[in-house]
C-alpha cells in the first residue's frame, strides 16, 4: 500500500466522514457532505468501490455450486478492505488500497 498525501483540516468533522465512508451504504454522506475535502473524498471513493463490490457479490449467491464460495471470498475480502481503510482513517493518512484505488481513481 502507498500512501498519498493530500490536504485537509483533519478535525473531527474530516474524520468522521472519512470513517463513515467504511461502513456500507454509510459511503454516500461524505461523497455528499464533503466535497471539498480532498481526505475525505478519496476514503469516500474508495468506501464506495467497496461498498459497489459487496453488493455485486450479492448476485454470485445465484451461481449454483460455486456462487457461495465466490461470495465468501468476495465478502472477505470486503471486510479486510473496510478495516484497512478504517485503520487509514484512524492513523490520519491515506493508504491506497491495492485495485481499490485504481478503480476509484476512474470515478
Amino acid at each position: 500500500m502507498t500512501e498519498a498525501v493530500l490536504r485537509s483540516g483533519l478535525g473531527t468533522r474530516a474524520m468522521v466522514m472519512a470513517a463513515f465512508s467504511y461502513l456500507s451504504v454509510l459511503c454516500f454522506v461524505p461523497l455528499v457532505m464533503a466535497r471539498d475535502d480532498e481526505f475525505v473524498q478519496f476514503h469516500a471513493k474508495q468506501g464506495l468501490i467497496i461498498w459497489m463490490t459487496g453488493v455485486l457479490a450479492l448476485f454470485a449467491l445465484h451461481v449454483p455450486v460455486l456462487g457461495k464460495w465466490v461470495f465468501g471470498l468476495v465478502s472477505m475480502a470486503v471486510v479486510v478492505f473496510s478495516v484497512l481503510g478504517l485503520a487509514s482513517v484512524l492513523f490520519q493518512r491515506a493508504w491506497k488500497l491495492p485495485l481499490v484505488t485504481w478503480v476509484a481513481d476512474r470515478l
